[in-house]
């Protein structure tokens, strides 16, 4: 690690701290922070020439003290008339955001698109935006660990700076924190930092998050990320060779949608991923048998993630091998049919509800497709999820009994789903390739989040990253649940 000063213009910036074992184009993040000038824009002076995005530090000279000369312009916002109409760029930065109808993208730090396109997705979730604004107001309470506690309060502050940011963000103390308490992301090759994989930086972050949003308090949610993403399993155990049965119990993050070449839409993925053999020892043989394993749903969440297993572990190559098969999915899932008896006799009464309601404004307006359900269709309480709602406040609690409580009424879970994020992989293997995040606004437009580079997206190209090429294909689905009062 060294230290130096930048000159820029009128002003010297001291103690500016470069890690050398990352790329420069992370020290060109950190000037952008400071100066406002973007990494693109730069142009710093070093031995040789001017300091390139994947020059190698060791190779360049650069002394503990030295001064660097950087020259370039900053984004300035344009100073409006004093009479006349307000433009955009007049508008204070958080006012900019809200006209811009979304958030702000991140800086790829260096292979961290998988990082990036989590934190993206995550991050259209108002509920959790609200859990941890409490947490970091609340402080860290004695049952959790401080890695977990710094990077809970990282992942608030991280939000937060995408609500209240138009330019890119650059996520440096996330990253370092999510590196210390997971040294995997670390993994260096070349002294370059690796590609990791999504799915599994999705995994840690919400078990770390999970962890620190606790709660004692008999008003509150015990338990807010088991309430928002949790799916309570039920399954039947039985060996058909020896007759034995048992069941079992668990709370799961995520379904899986599992592909072989019987596979060609999520439903059936799922199903297969409900359905699996495994091999143990029976009491009643006094050997190994093999068991049929059989699950289903016992309680949902507010918001349901999809995993599509891709990825398997090729000997020949050492390495992640990619399932390329096209798997089409829905933007709208209903998942009664995965559902326990007990739980779909929940369900019944607010399904019935919710077909009563379709039908009504059926009789009004004859056109519409009872499928395309709208909020102003049916008094229906859904997690407003927005990228532009900085507050991260919500209505809806969710609970894992088919119920949700607000503050003056009651609503339940139909389970019905609507689609509002997609993580998307492209190239052949997890540990390379690329990462993108598809986010549904509260608007109802996507957004694209390619790093620090949103785009907005129509609703019928989402659906086609279903894979059959090298193009990018759905990884991790969210989907946000429907719910109605009763």
């Amino acid at each position: 690690m060294l230290t130096v000063s930048v000159k820029w213009q009128k002003e010297v910036f001291s103690n500016v701290e470069i890690d050398t074992s990352q790329t420069p184009y992370v020290f060109k993040c950190q000037l952008y922070d400071l100066t406002g000038v973007p990494p693109e824009r730069q142009k710093i002076m070093v031995k040789g020439g001017l300091l390139k995005d994947d020059s190698d530090w060791s190779m360049l000279g650069v002394k503990q003290g030295q001064r660097l000369m950087m020259m370039g312009t900053a984004d300035e916002i344009v100073k409006a008339p004093e009479k006349g109409p307000v433009f955009v760029e007049d508008l204070p930065e958080e006012e900019q955001v809200l006209s811009l109808g979304h958030s702000a993208g991140l800086f790829n730090l260096g292979n961290t698109c998988y990082m990036n396109s989590t934190i993206q997705c995550l991050h259209s979730v108002p509920e959790l935006k609200s859990a941890l604004i409490k947490y970091s107001q609340s402080g860290r309470s004695n049952d959790v660990d401080q890695s977990s506690h710094m990077l809970t309060v990282a992942t608030s502050e991280l939000f937060n700076d995408l609500d209240k940011s138009v330019k890119p963000v650059a996520p440096m103390q996330f990253w370092m924190l999510l590196r210390k308490k997971y040294p995997q992301f670390g993994q260096l090759h070349n002294g370059t930092f690796m590609q990791q994989d999504a799915e599994e930086c999705w995994t840690q972050l919400l078990y770390t998050l999970s962890q620190s949003l606790r709660s004692v308090n008999a008003s509150e949610i015990p338990d807010t990320v088991k309430a928002l993403f949790g799916i309570d399993i039920v399954s039947r155990v039985h060996c058909q060779e020896s007759g034995e049965e048992s069941s079992e119990t668990e709370s799961i993050y995520a379904l899986k949608c599992h592909i072989s070449h019987e596979v060609n839409h999520l439903h059936e993925g799922l199903k297969h991923g409900l359905k699996s053999e495994l091999e143990k020892a029976s009491p009643a043989l006094g050997r190994s048998a093999v068991y049929l394993k059989e699950s289903c749903i016992n309680g949902l969440p507010g918001y349901l993630t999809i995993q599509f297993v891709r990825f398997f572990w090729k000997r020949e190559s050492n390495q992640k091998a990619k399932i390329l098969r096209k798997v089409d999915y829905p933007l709208e899932l209903d998942v009664y049919d995965f559902c326990s008896d007990d739980l779909r006799k929940k369900l019944d009464a607010p399904r019935q509800k919710l077909r009563d309601e379709e039908g009504k404004k059926l009789g009004l307006k004859g056109g519409e497709k009872s499928s395309n359900l709208k909020d102003n269709d049916v008094k229906m309480t859904e997690a407003e999820g927005s990228a532009s709602n900085g507050s991260g406040e919500s209505s809806v609690a969710s609970s894992q009994d088919g119920v949700t409580t607000d503050t003056d009424k009651e609503t339940h879970l139909t389970g019905i789903y609507d689609l509002v994020a997609v993580l998307t992989h492209k190239g052949r293997s997890a540990d390379s390739g690329h990462y993108v995040a598809w986010v549904k606004q509260g608007s109802g437009k996507w957004i694209e989040y390619d790093d620090d580079n949103p785009l907005p997206q129509r609703e019928e190209d989402i659906t086609k990253l279903s894979g059959g090429g090298d193009w990018h294909m759905a990884y991790i689905c969210m989907y946000k649940a429907r719910s109605i009062s009763m």
